[in-house]
């Protein structure tokens, strides 16, 4: 994986070496290995790689001359198809110089056009400025897993990999309105799609790809899920299923640098392994897991509706199971309530607190061994392993079903921004947005419809806050973490899967395992879904309460400017844990939340307009 950013200036307006310059020094972390800086006429394009397929032939900005015309790539991401497009190719008249996959993605762009994406399987933000034409594409994958932020400044298009990169450009303003604190207080960490949160900064959809030239910008969405008649029988939908899972699996494990995955224990990180675990075997090598826990977590666990069991036990069964060479990773709680504050370095935005700062940590760890690694995320939004998908009661309720807390999120807002202002009107005009954009059969049942509505809503929000998190704070570390479960065919497949299919044996993502029953031990195979594991210790809580009683006691603090103190008193004496968002946010994280605004606007100078 790598970092771009750009600018297309048709004014000419000076200051571009310094803005290039300040842009990849804001960057590099996601690139350390590889730097490279392109600029002709009113187009400069900037490059930080993380070398991982083909170091000697994949520099960038990649520049080629077809029919007579230069091109020139910036590119973030990686394709899985890359040896089938480079065969296309070649019997096309191309020729490469190496296997890196940017050289494939530049020659499908001079071969295809904007039409080239639909071509791709992969994940992936880029961008191609066309010499002749003096105009800039680009486009982002369909699942949204690489990001591509922009914006226009003084008539010029920027674009950059995080905020942070347009937030560098000399004369970028850290400016937030009255939208944006709705945005942080109402839906974060999640955030509207393609709202960048900062004034006049802005995230291309996933799914979408674009152009500016002289005549300004265009954006398009080039793909969409869509509901298709399912004529596969039961049989043959798990047949598919396994299919698509290992092969995506395998697509993945594609690399020139050592490759391992994440371990939890639980189903889908254990399918992955498994299978890597059998790739790897084939090459004669060892598969390297990683897995996460906390100081003292034996000693302070308490089962719940969400957590019901530790995940050690299984992570030591499928270890000795695959006989892969495994690393835990154990995180106390002062470093994770330290790390609050780079996790927002990392997002450029308050985020999942310490579910955030804990795989900021473990990335750090995991990058000392490997520099890929495979992971579970987007399997429960497709298979429907969310416990709101299967609560009949919270699946039926109008509105985010991992965020029923608006009037509670609402008491936190100082009362100017309470004044003439409706919290649950702003929350499901996003949530019927989302409904009206999906993609129905007009035959389709109550429940298939519903069903096909909550996949969308977890998609485009849900699934896409986790993306974002496992993005930065793996890149942070200059860490790859691909995601095989969000293979565009499956999701494409699994869109039109009837949930009585989904739902086999009335288990939570019981197709999923039906399919994969081959590959794992039964204690894991039907072992009930289980989160992302978080940190039980007392001390984690008396540290952020602290930290937060002292902030109230800053008459200064930018929080305060946002958020009533005595909700914030309440916080701190609050008895009962309230969701904030997710099954992971309660309350310690809720407090962790606001300590994180707190730096987000004290670090970044933010300005309320």
């Amino acid at each position: 994986m790598c970092s771009i950013a750009g600018m297309i200036d048709f004014q000419h307006r000076g200051g571009r070496d310094e803005a290039c310059a300040a842009m990849q020094q804001s960057l590099w972390r996601r690139g350390p290995d590889q730097h490279g800086i392109y600029q002709a006429g009113h187009a400069a394009l900037v490059h930080n790689r993380l070398c991982v397929i083909d170091p000697e032939n994949g520099a960038q900005p990649m520049r080629a001359v077809y029919g007579g015309q230069e091109y020139t790539l910036v590119y973030n991401g990686e394709l899985y198809n890359t040896a089938e497009l480079q065969q296309e190719l070649e019997q096309k008249g191309h020729t490469f110089s190496g296997h890196s996959d940017t050289e494939v993605l530049l020659k499908s762009y001079m071969e295809w056009g904007a039409r080239c994406v639909e071509r791709f399987n992969g994940i992936f933000a880029f961008a191609v400025y066309e010499e002749h034409t003096r105009r800039l594409f680009f486009a982002r994958d369909r699942m949204g897993v690489k990001p591509f932020f922009y914006m226009m400044l003084n008539g010029a298009f920027v674009f950059a990999s995080e905020i942070k990169g347009l937030l560098a450009v000399p004369g970028a303003r850290a400016q937030i309105d009255r939208n944006a604190v709705y945005e942080i207080m109402l839906t974060g960490p999640g955030r509207t799609p393609g709202y960048g949160v900062f004034k006049g900064i802005e995230e291309l959809p996933a799914a979408y790809r674009g152009y500016f030239d002289e005549r300004g910008l265009h954006t398009e969405r080039y793909w969409r899920l869509q509901a298709r008649p399912h004529t596969d029988s039961l049989e043959e939908t798990i047949r598919r299923v396994r299919f698509l899972v290992t092969d995506a699996i395998r697509r993945q494990l594609i690399s020139d640098v050592p490759v391992g995955t994440f371990l939890s224990g639980g189903l889908d990180s254990s399918i992955i392994s498994a299978v890597a675990a059998a790739e790897m075997q084939k090459k004669g090598r060892r598969l390297q897991t990683f897995s996460v826990d906390y100081k003292d977590n034996a000693q302070y666990f308490k089962s719940s509706k969400f957590q019901p069991n530790s995940d050690s036990d299984y992570i030591g069964l499928l270890r000795d199971a695959l006989q892969c060479e495994h690393h835990l990773i154990i995180l106390d709680p002062a470093d994770l309530a330290d790390a609050l504050y780079e996790a927002v370095d990392a997002r450029d935005l308050p985020g999942m607190a310490d579910v955030d700062s804990s795989l900021l940590l473990f990335c750090k760890e995991v990058k000392k061994q490997v520099t890929v690694a495979l992971s579970g995320e987007c399997a429960d939004e497709l298979f429907g392993g969310y416990p709101w998908f299967r609560d009949p009661a919270v699946r039926a309720a109008e509105g985010f079903p991992w965020a029923q807390s608006t009037r509670y999120r609402a008491r936190f807002l100082k009362d100017a921004y309470r004044e003439h202002f409706d919290p649950g009107a702003y929350v499901m005009r996003r949530y019927r947005a989302t409904l009206a954009d999906t993609d129905t059969l007009p035959g389709d049942p109550p429940l298939e419809k519903r069903m096909r509505e909550m996949m969308r809503l977890n998609t485009d929000w849900f699934m896409q806050t986790l993306l974002d998190r496992k993005d930065r704070m793996s890149m942070y570390s200059a860490l790859e973490v691909r995601v095989p479960f969000c293979d565009y065919r499956l999701a494409e497949y699994l869109y039109s899967v009837p949930w009585d299919y989904k739902d086999y044996r009335h288990y939570e993502k019981g197709l999923l395992r039906e399919a994969m029953k081959d590959w794992l031990p039964e204690e894991i195979l039907w072992r009930k879904k289980s989160p992302y594991p978080k940190t039980h210790h007392p001390a984690y809580l008396r540290i952020v309460s602290e930290r937060l009683r002292e902030l109230l006691r800053s008459p200064n603090a930018p929080l305060l400017d946002l958020v009533d103190k005595s909700a914030l008193e309440q916080l701190l004496d609050a008895q009962n844990p309230q969701p904030w968002y997710g099954q992971l946010m309660t309350t310690p994280q809720t407090i962790a939340y606001m300590l994180q605004i707190n730096y987000w606007l004290e670090k970044y100078q933010i300005t309320l307009i």
